[in-house]
């Protein structure tokens, strides 16, 4: 059984524009993982998920935009982040591991017609989602990220991924600051490293990097069949990377190739950023997201 690690509520008292209230799903092993869920109960799903390493702290700007268009905005926050628990050891997560926790959530949920959208390894876990009950899923919008299976390491995930492993402090904070063109505010800093009072709870955010499956790795199988379902996926499916990540620009170029539902996608666009585009152009990610689900007929 793992260690559970629960931050002390105390560390989240008086967060910048985040005034949403906390709800909690009981996972597998006694795990407690926080979600929020804002809007009207019977709206359509727009299913946000964040990556690494943040929080749902990150949509912060954008779920009153989904919500005053009248959908029912959910941002759960991933086992290891956010008001969340953590696991106090790196060998606790697992890709599938991740996969497993999100899916076991939607379900208990019974989310329907979902508009996903994902940036980071909120599309790693997020297209997994997609691939495995396609049903569930109305549409995808997606920003800096993708689905890797295998591929060479960028030069500049190769450094991420040392840095992550390697470095003796990880500073979460400065770390989100770093890939953002937006000075965040001393508050919005703090807001970051919140959920992380030990060295121990960081242990998901420190693994995340040498998880995806980026050379040799034992996901890339999961991430081929992945593929294959997303190569059927007809429903609409928009991307909106932005012009200043080095890490993920020219990544939708395979999406929009080999995705049905992105294929003449006339919603497809570049936003203003870089690697966080929710605090980079919130408007911007949201109004794509507003968009796409009304091409799905929501």
């Amino acid at each position: 059984m793992p260690t559970i690690i629960r931050t002390p509520e105390e560390r989240f008292a008086n967060l910048p524009d985040y005034p949403f209230a906390p709800h909690y799903h009981e996972l597998t092993d006694g795990i407690r993982l926080h979600y929020i869920d804002e809007g009207p109960r019977d709206g359509s799903p727009v299913l946000m998920l964040h990556g690494e390493p943040s929080w749902s702290f990150l949509y912060r700007f954008m779920i009153p935009q989904v919500v005053e268009a009248g959908y029912r905005a959910v941002a759960p926050d991933l086992v290891g982040f956010g008001k969340s628990d953590k696991l106090s050891r790196k060998s606790d997560y697992s890709y599938a591991g991740h996969v497993a926790w999100m899916r076991e959530w939607v379900e208990a949920m019974d989310l329907q017609d979902i508009v996903l959208a994902c940036q980071d390894w909120g599309s790693l876990v997020g297209l997994r989602l997609v691939a495995a009950m396609p049903e569930r899923f109305a549409a995808v919008v997606l920003s800096n990220g993708g689905l890797p299976a295998g591929q060479e390491a960028p030069p500049a995930f190769a450094k991420w991924r040392n840095f992550s492993k390697w470095s003796p402090v990880f500073p979460i904070g400065k770390i989100l600051q770093r890939a953002t063109t937006r000075e965040l505010s001393k508050a919005e800093v703090a807001a970051y490293d919140a959920p992380f009072h030990s060295r121990a709870s960081k242990a998901g955010a420190r693994i995340f990097p040498s998880l995806v499956p980026l050379g040799e790795n034992v996901a890339v199988p999961d991430q081929l069949a992945a593929w294959e379902v997303l190569e059927r996926f007809d429903k609409p499916f928009t991307c909106c990377f932005s012009d200043q990540d080095p890490i993920t620009r020219g990544g939708d170029a395979q999406f929009r190739e080999r995705v049905p539902g992105a294929r003449n996608n006339d919603l497809h666009r570049t936003l203003s950023g870089h690697h966080f585009i929710q605090e980079d152009d919130p408007h911007g990610f949201a109004a794509a997201i507003l968009e796409t689900a009304k091409k799905a007929g929501l």
